[in-house]
């Protein structure tokens, strides 16, 4: 071999030693797996680590995390959780989060229309009852026991409202998730009541001769949002509570109770009679819900049958022109010879989220936005809001609003917790009873046809 010959391969000897040198750490470090340039700047033979790590898909993933809910963005529920969403989005590349506002009575098409396309959103408000067991029946809704334990957030659900979230679902399973816990009763203003020498109700007949008395001076009763339907067949179901007792619905769901007992004709006739004595307001049927709770948060109502989650507007300034500390809360009123009593409340969890399966499963982002977005939640409704939800609060602020505390109190002391009138309805029922009721407060059906209507409804059952 010449001189030049063995140069030649000493050269060549040197060039094959660097690059092993320089290819060893790329082919066996950690960190080098995860980075983009690695895994093209060799051949894919040599790369496998870089194709089968988790680290590296999850960087490279970009995904949207959308929510669509019944509340402006800016309010309640769907505020902290598009903060919390917001941020979790800042801290993870690739991660957008975009939320829909879509009204209460449209939301339960507009999703089914999204699920008989396969293009559901991450998360979104869903309606109860035959909707949503055809949307878990058809593999489309996620179980939430396992993610919600993974993530460390299950054993921090108040066991009520999980219970309660449990039983809206056949079979019992957790797939609605609760984001709020509400005691429902009549708020009241308490100014109002102390210069007319009023005292909180403790019957329904009280509450009559409270509401007449206001009447009689100009001042609206109760603040009613007779557009949105529901709030006018609470009244049935309050009134239906105490004639029966609590579970006045679901034993009437079981078949041990007819709607069509003489006793919830009654319940029908006495949210008649407020209708035609002119308790309700003039124009009931008009009014949204922001503009019933401005009729008592500015004084021109005395009452105002709610749940706790308006708490979150009670404790706004802004919004509450009567002041905090001139709201009360008092449950439904006894009805002479009803087997309800007062220790028994209305307690719900307000309309629930419901999670893709396709989504959770199609991203470990999407599990890990659970972990974060809810095991803040609590803490950051509380802070924020000053609003109860069925998250434990980690975290109590020092200034815990008082009309939320006391609230709180009165959720501790509830003995029985009941549900909503169309609650154990089936999708005929729920349209009958809200169609109806409009018709039924104008004198524009009987109180005995409204009931009709119900049992004709059910029957289909």
């Amino acid at each position: 071999m010449n001189t030049r010959q063995l140069f030649v391969r000493s050269v060549n000897l040197l060039c094959v030693l660097t690059l092993l040198a320089a290819c060893a750490p790329a082919a066996t470090s950690a960190p080098a797996a995860t980075q983009a340039p690695a895994a093209t700047s060799a051949p894919a033979a040599t790369q496998a680590p870089a194709a089968t790590s988790a680290p590296a898909a999850t960087e490279a993933q970009t995904i949207e995390i959308s929510y669509v809910g019944i509340l402006a963005e800016d309010e309640g529920f769907a505020k902290i959780i598009s903060e919390l969403s917001e941020e979790f989005a800042a801290s993870h590349p690739g991660v957008t989060y975009k939320y829909e506002n879509v009204p209460l009575g449209d939301v339960t098409q507009k999703i089914q229309l999204l699920a008989g396309t396969n293009k559901l959103p991450t998360a979104f408000n869903f309606d109860t009852g035959d909707a949503l067991t055809a949307l878990i029946e058809s593999g489309q809704a996620l179980e939430l026991e396992q993610p919600f334990r993974e993530a460390g957030v299950y054993d921090r659900i108040n066991p009520a409202a999980l219970g309660i979230a449990r039983s809206i679902v056949a079979g019992g399973g957790f797939y609605a998730l609760p984001l709020e816990l509400n005691i429902e009763g009549f708020w009241y203003n308490k100014q109002l009541f102390a210069d007319n020498g009023l005292q909180a109700p403790t019957t329904w007949d009280e509450m009559m001769q409270a509401a007449e008395v206001f009447h009689a001076q100009g001042i609206q009763p109760f603040a009613v949002a007779g557009k949105e339907k529901w709030p006018l067949t609470r009244l049935i179901n309050a009134y239906a509570q105490r004639r029966f007792g609590y579970n006045a619905m679901e034993q009437v769901s079981t078949g041990a109770l007819s709607i069509t007992d003489p006793g919830f004709i009654e319940a029908a006739q006495a949210v008649q009679d407020m209708g035609e004595l002119g308790y309700l307001g003039q124009s009931v049927n008009t009014l949204d819900y922001g503009t019933a709770q401005d009729l008592f948060l500015q004084g021109q109502a005395a009452m105002f049958y709610m749940g706790s989650w308006a708490l979150r507007d009670f404790n706004d300034p802004a919004k509450n022109k009567i002041g905090a500390e001139n709201i009360g809360l008092f449950n439904v009123p006894l009805v002479t010879g009803g087997s309800g009593t007062l220790d028994d409340w209305n307690i719900n969890v307000g309309t629930v989220t419901i999670v893709s399966k396709a989504a959770y499963d199609a991203s470990p982002l999407v599990a890990e936005w659970i972990e974060y977005v809810f095991s803040n939640y609590g803490d950051r409704s509380m802070g924020e809001l000053g609003a109860v939800t069925p998250f434990k609060v980690e975290n109590m602020p020092d200034n815990v609003p008082p009309l939320t505390q006391s609230t709180l109190e009165l959720l501790d002391s509830a003995k029985n917790g009941s549900k909503w009138f169309e609650a154990y309805f089936n999708s005929a029922a729920s349209t009958a009873a809200g169609d109806n009721i409009q018709l039924l407060v104008t004198g524009d059906i009987s109180a005995a046809d409204y009931i009709a209507e119900l049992q004709t409804a059910l029957a289909a059952q």
